[in-house]
């Protein structure tokens, strides 16, 4: 186990303000942290992270922040209390306001072969649930790719019970009530479609609910409406550091316009830039995808070259940069990537937009205050104020 002490501040003095503060939070599977920045920016402060990914860790502790790095399988077989979290963050015994995390998606992604619990990483869920066990955190906040939501414990019998129903029951045993629903970050200020499902659960019943949109596609108010590509990266200094299109994949994407993908290529070359793709079924929409400024982007991957995924720059002809990534999910740009390229991207790709992030931590603290809703004896507005506080009581529907 390897504890990092932070750059900026004597460990005394960290450990004094994390003791501290009314909100105090232990973070894992925290990536480059973009749930973490969220949750600092809405009030909370993150005490301590924790990842298995060395590029991660390296990140964090470039950036002046408390990290334990390790696999957090061996982490809490070796300290089931989970001490060793509250001793790198300075925490005291019954004093965090929440854990969060989301434990590694790709078992219960729809993009692959969903093979949920049966992979290692998709029992990773259960040590969040026993480091919530352990340390008893006034809330938590879990989140995880939509699949999981949908997603069988046993992919061979389709009849068994859910992945999340397991995960609801797990948190209901240890006493705390829950909520979820699948949030799209693109209505919280994300210049980005990302959907994500989050379970957030109360140790003391209090009511939490999933924050409510402040982003439309359709607002008289232009801030209120939907961030796009461009609004993101308009004013970036410079390109920064990027991969390449291969000579082959550039010849036809020197053929699409922005907005475009492989459907707009002309039809005596499709067959040949789509190769055995070419024949398969589904809509195929990263393929030799240009994107658009107009829009908000698609959901960031790992890598933007994958011929599945790729996101090419509405008018170069080349990938979209680190740095341009980074603005879609929102870190400031003085945040640094630790890593090579392709770590750059893969960490800023698995990372939860930041204004998400901020959504969630403004929801706890405005439930730990008890200042989340105005009590009228009659809900007062338009069938789309009725339809939000429905939606946001009870869950989201698929088409919220």
């Amino acid at each position: 186990m390897s504890l990092a002490l932070p750059l900026f501040e004597p460990l005394a003095a960290v450990q004094a303000m994390n003791a501290a503060h009314p909100y105090p939070v232990v973070s894992l599977f925290s990536g480059a942290m973009g749930l973490d920045l969220g949750l600092n920016k809405a009030g909370l402060r993150v005490a301590v992270s924790q990842d298995v990914d060395r590029w991660c860790v390296e990140t964090m502790r470039l950036n002046g922040h408390t990290a334990v790095e390790g696999d957090v399988r061996a982490l809490v077989a070796a300290d089931p209390s989970c001490e060793f979290l509250l001793q790198a963050g300075g925490l005291r015994p019954g004093g965090v306001f929440a854990v969060v995390g989301g434990p590694p998606c790709q078992p219960f992604s729809v993009a692959g072969k969903r093979q949920g619990v049966e992979d290692a990483r998709g029992q990773l869920f259960e040590e969040f649930i026993k480091v919530v066990s352990a340390l008893r955190p006034r809330f938590f906040i879990m989140e995880n790719v939509k699949g999981l939501a949908s997603m069988p414990s046993d992919p061979a019998d389709k009849a068994s019970q859910p992945v999340l129903q397991t995960i609801l029951d797990s948190f209901s045993k240890l006493g705390y009530h829950t909520v979820h629903g699948v949030l799209d970050a693109v209505h919280y200020g994300t210049p980005q479609f990302r959907e994500r499902l989050v379970i957030v659960g109360s140790r003391d019943g209090e009511d939490v609910f999933l924050p409510a949109p402040t982003h439309f596609h359709r607002h008289q108010n232009p801030l209120m409406r939907w961030r796009t590509l461009g609004d993101a990266i308009a004013n970036l200094p410079e390109t920064g550091a990027h991969t390449n299109f291969s000579p082959a994949v550039k010849r036809f994407l020197a053929l699409v316009p922005a907005g475009g993908n492989w459907k707009s290529l002309p039809s005596d070359l499709t067959q040949e830039a789509m190769g055995g793709a070419f024949e398969s079924g589904g809509g195929k929409v990263g393929f030799y995808r240009r994107l658009s400024l107009k829009e908000p982007a698609p959901t960031l991957v790992t890598s933007p070259i994958q011929k599945a995924t790729m996101l090419c720059h509405p008018s170069e002809l080349r990938p979209l940069s680190v740095p341009e990534y980074a603005r879609l999910q929102q870190f400031p740009d003085d945040w640094k990537f630790e890593g090579k390229t392709s770590d750059c991207y893969r960490q800023i790709g698995n990372a939860v937009p930041v204004t998400l992030g901020l959504a969630l931590g403004e929801m706890l603290i405005s439930v730990a205050q008890g200042n989340a809703e105005i009590k009228v004896k009659r809900m007062r507005g338009t069938s789309v104020h009725r339809k939000l506080k429905t939606t946001f009581e009870g869950g989201l529907s698929d088409d919220a």
